[in-house]
């Protein structure tokens, strides 16, 4: 019994009833049959008929410049299909002699990897248009690894997002590792992934994101790691973040008093009042602010953390800063021109232009730790910030300072106060 009878046998089909539908040996083309591609066919009419000889249970198609398979296979991924069943496999491949050479070489590899069960359809998904993904090279995995990371269904709801995470997070560390692969040829792979990783700062920021990244690359890659990348992140966390010198409420208000331009200003209260992110400032709904309707806005879905509903912390603040006269400067907001990233560096320049004395993300901070001292629950704050409870007090509960310590004491001890004078009554 050859390795695909074996592997019918073993899925419960039919061997005849598979192979049938590939029993025709001339090879499927796209387009008329020209004089560059006529001795070619007939090489796939004789590949076929070998494969048909060997009872491997595919053929051979040009397509067009390209070669691909067609044979009974595993569902694809996210496929409703719970079956083997007939597909195409686009192998990447040129339609010339050296690429049907190959293809034939890869039927037999996949027939050994259908009965050994570790086909893997994402070898050939996300290298489409390269070759098999553990044969291109690593520009083209770096690209493919791109297509499957923004491809993925859990990212494809807010794909705005995504791109701002890879071009962040991912993207900076991949193009890293390219660099130090093409410096050091004679590395391998998982040499140049540790090279890489040990060219971040330790206990850093930068080495925690690194180790992410090319962590996910591995995987994405089925390349099996001696050491796990986590091993190297080092003692950087939430905790051992440094603690802040935030601007004082007197310091915002001083601040917003300086900036000339309206539409700034309108950017430096709004983030002020409701702790958005740079970028989120300019994809919210401001309906119900601008129409007096309430103090609430909402973050759009389009934003890093997808939508979410914010109150602001002074709510004297929207009177302060006119905020319901929603007065945005003319910032390039759409995603297929720009992305997040740059929508929010470019607050940053601004804010920078004008001497505010702090980051954008100050402000933002700054709101966090207002709310603990007005009593609002971690779970409600952290909700309104567009991020986990565990992120929120890892984070903003150590940046207390004594200062902060000292007005909490004072407004509790005035509750007390107040609840006594209530019994006493």
């Amino acid at each position: 019994m050859t390795l695909v009878q074996t592997y019918y046998a073993m899925i419960g089909q039919n061997l005849a009833s598979c192979l049938s539908p590939i029993s025709a040996l001339s090879p499927v083309v796209t387009e008329a049959s020209s004089p560059e591609f006529s001795a070619l066919d007939a090489r796939i009419l004789q590949t076929n008929q070998r494969l048909k000889a060997a009872r491997l249970g595919f053929q051979i198609e040009r397509r067009g410049q390209k070669l691909s398979l067609r044979g009974v296979l595993p569902p694809r991924p996210g496929s409703p299909r719970l079956k083997p069943h007939q597909q195409r496999l686009h192998l990447g491949l040129p339609a010339t002699v050296a690429g049907l050479k190959q293809a034939e070489q890869e039927v037999k590899v996949i027939a050994a990897e259908l009965i050994q069960n570790s086909f893997d359809w994402r070898k050939y998904i996300y290298g489409q248009g390269f070759g098999r993904l553990d044969q291109i090279n690593l520009g083209q995995q770096i690209q493919a690894f791109e297509r499957y990371f923004l491809s993925e269904p859990v990212r494809l709801s807010n794909p705005a997002s995504a791109k701002n995470t890879w071009d962040g997070a991912y993207a900076p560390y991949l193009r890293k590792l390219a660099t130090i692969a093409g410096a050091n040829p004679q590395f391998s792979l998982i040499e140049v992934i540790y090279a890489t990783v040990r060219s971040t700062a330790a206990n850093s920021r930068s080495r925690q994101i690194c180790c992410t990244a090319l962590g996910a690359f591995a995987k994405f890659l089925s390349l099996e790691l001696p050491v796990d990348l986590k091993e190297f992140w080092g003692n950087y966390g939430g905790s051992s973040t440094q603690a802040r010198e935030l601007p004082s409420d007197e310091l915002i208000l001083a601040t917003w008093e300086k900036i000339p331009n309206p539409a700034w200003r309108f950017v430096y209260g709004i983030m002020a009042a409701y702790g958005l992110r740079n970028h989120e400032v300019f994809f919210c709904d401001y309906s119900d602010l601008a129409g007096d309707r309430g103090p609430s806005i909402r973050v759009l879905d389009t934003t890093k953390t997808g939508s979410h509903e914010v109150w602001p912390f002074y709510p004297e603040w929207i009177e302060r800063f006119d905020l319901r006269q929603v007065n945005l400067p003319p910032v390039q907001t759409d995603l297929t021109q720009t992305n997040l990233r740059a929508i929010g560096q470019r607050v940053t320049s601004q804010f920078r232009r004008y001497g505010v004395p702090f980051s954008p993300y100050d402000l933002r901070h700054a709101w966090a730790v207002r709310t603990i001292h007005f009593g609002l629950p971690d779970t409600v704050a952290a909700k309104m910030m567009g991020h986990s409870v565990t992120v929120h007090t890892r984070t903003y509960h150590q940046w207390l300072t004594r200062r902060d310590q000292e007005q909490a004491v004072a407004a509790a001890l005035e509750r007390m106060q107040g609840r006594r004078q209530e019994l006493d009554s």
